[in-house]
């Protein structure tokens, strides 16, 4: 295969994925639930591993600086390695949320496979807390984070980079979209 080929079949593809046909109603629900947790003066707690990791660190700083929504990342060295110490890894993120979310707040979950144990047990306890839970994943649809999910993006692929593209860009669109406006001063 050719190089242009290649990158042809990989933009058309990358497109395909980034324009599912639910994602205007994803979009609209997942608006709906952080616009009320700004009401309410609840926190969006976000957390992933890898690449989700940062992509949860970029969005927890846009989403508080940008829309004004209180977002924090569990994704700092300390907060990692402490519980990951003292709990197990599978166990950190549920702990860190059974610690410091409540009852009207919200978290935003990305793993691209929908099976990284860490993240289902976090939405596990995020059930028991009654925190609402966006994910973004990636590979089936039925996988096990979205089904625990209220509002579950899926990006049809399972191109790990496809995946972590798609959803950066539609955390991206879900800023904007309760903004309002492509285009604002962030300053």
């Amino acid at each position: 295969m050719s190089d242009e080929t290649f990158v042809t079949d990989y933009l058309d593809h990358l497109t395909t994925t980034l324009r599912a046909d639910d994602l205007p109603s994803w979009l609209s629900e997942a608006k709906s639930a952080m616009e009320s947790v700004k009401e309410r003066k609840g926190r969006v707690w976000f957390a992933g591993n890898g690449a989700s990791a940062s992509m949860a660190s970029h969005y927890a700083l846009d989403f508080t600086k940008q829309v004004g929504i209180d977002s924090s990342c569990f994704n700092n060295a300390a907060l990692i390695t402490a519980y990951a110490n003292d709990f197990g890894y599978e166990d950190w993120v549920a702990r860190a949320i059974e610690h410091h979310a409540g009852s009207g707040d919200l978290a935003v979950l990305i793993s691209s496979s929908g099976r990284s144990p860490n993240m289902l047990k976090a939405a596990d306890s995020c059930r028991s807390l009654g925190v609402q839970v966006l994910s973004f994943t990636g590979f089936e649809s039925t996988n096990d984070l979205r089904e625990r999910s209220d509002v579950g993006f899926w990006a049809d692929s399972r191109a790990y980079n496809v995946i972590e593209s798609v959803h950066a860009a539609w955390l991206g669109i879900l800023c904007d979209l309760i903004i309002g406006a492509r285009e604002y001063s962030v300053s």
